[in-house]
């Protein structure tokens, strides 16, 4: 196991309203691998998103189903993500289904 497939495991899982990878929206900020932990740190557009614990959810069970503890830090983006974040969300903006 190394940080390179877990970020291809968590390259599949997509925002519900916004056709594009947490990966890609920078959500997903950081990995790091040690031994069977993982730490990933997830960085949110605001603070307090009503959607933020199903975000982590779907974070976290596709890593515990690879028998990995994982730990979630959570954080809000900085000026940077946060205008990239926009402009994708923009661009791929689907809705909630």
């Amino acid at each position: 196991m190394n940080e390179e497939k877990i970020r291809e495991v968590l390259s599949g899982v997509k925002h519900p309203a916004i056709n594009c990878s947490l990966i890609e929206l920078g959500i997903v900020k950081d990995i790091k691998l040690e031994g069977n932990e993982v730490k990933v740190t997830m960085a949110f557009p605001f603070p307090n998103i009503p959607i933020k614990d199903q975000l982590i959810k779907s974070v976290k069970d596709p890593l515990e189903k690879m028998n990995l503890n994982v730990e979630v830090k959570t954080v809000v983006m900085n000026k940077e993500e946060l205008q990239n974040f926009l402009k994708k969300e923009e661009e791929n903006w689907i809705g909630m289904k």
